[in-house]
């Protein structure tokens, strides 16, 4: 009776190794590669797989996005300018049996790819392109990466370039273009709204010109700004219109003084012209007396 009950102990134990061995549970994102004497059988799951112990081996795949960091990869550009670029990769297994009988693993290749990638890109592009046109970048690396990891059973779906390193001297000399640029638009813009302000003056000269009141009106608005502030002193400027008779008759005054002046004149040149001189009348009688 004992060795019954040990034999039964025995033969429960060794279903329980088997049954272990030989079931498995697969989460929603996952898939199982079945090998069965080493040749690929089935793709399974998820849910609840069965093997036969011994015979059946099985490799589980993930269908999650993976996150791939790139280290730093020392590039030099078209330009001839030294750069340290870091960048990110984000890549899911779409064929789960091709990921693992094509490549022995799919992570450290697609790794490698996408290394071997971003050196070959950025070398063919220039300082300019790799700060300023970094979504142009991006989805090269992407269509490259993904069309080397496709047969692979790995879709690529981004790359982003993170950080870019130049040396000191190069910084600098960016800094100082930039602030040039700055100056250039400055320049140009200050150009432009004294170009318009010119031209603006142009026309409001030439509606003033068409219309005297206008002036006037100006002249007015002028006034009262000028009372509306604490002045000691304040200009009254005067329309040359109004001003221009007053300047006639005083130059008429002017010129009538003159000539009444010079009137005189000659009339007291001609009274002492017709008076003799007194010592004339004394040589008179003298020589009459003889």
């Amino acid at each position: 009776m004992t060795t019954i009950i040990v034999i039964l102990c025995v033969v429960i134990t060794l279903l329980a190794v088997v049954a272990s061995s030989s079931i498995r549970v697969l989460r929603e994102y996952e898939r199982a590669v079945v090998f069965r004497l080493g040749r690929l059988v089935d793709l399974k799951g998820p849910g609840l797989v069965l093997l036969i112990p011994a015979i059946d081996r099985m490799e589980r795949v993930s269908l999650r996005t993976v996150t791939l960091k790139i280290p730093v990869q020392e590039v030099i550009t078209h330009d001839n300018v030294p750069a340290k670029v870091t960048a990110v990769a984000y890549f899911r297994v779409v064929d789960a049996d091709k990921a693992i009988v094509e490549v022995e693993d799919f992570l450290a290749a697609t790794l490698q790819i996408a290394q071997t990638t971003l050196r070959s890109i950025l070398g063919k592009a220039d300082l300019d392109s790799l700060l300023g046109e970094r979504e142009r970048l991006n989805e090269d690396l992407q269509k490259v990466i993904d069309q080397q990891t496709e047969p692979w059973g790995v879709k690529v779906t981004t790359v982003e370039i993170k950080d870019v390193e130049i040396p000191a001297n190069m910084q600098r000399a960016i800094a100082r273009q930039a602030e040039a640029e700055r100056e250039r638009r400055a320049k140009i813009i200050n150009a432009e709204a004294e170009f318009q302000a010119s031209a603006k003056l142009v026309e409001a000269a030439d509606v003033i010109s068409r219309n005297p009141t206008t002036l006037q009106l100006r002249y007015l608005q002028t006034l009262s700004a000028m009372g509306g502030e604490n002045n000691s002193t304040v200009v009254f400027p005067m329309p040359l219109d109004l001003v221009r008779p007053f300047l006639t008759a005083a130059k008429d005054a002017a010129a009538t003084d003159d000539g009444d002046e010079r009137a005189r004149f000659e009339a007291q040149a001609n009274l002492a012209a017709m008076i003799p001189p007194a010592g004339a009348e004394s040589r008179t009688p003298h020589h009459a007396r003889n």
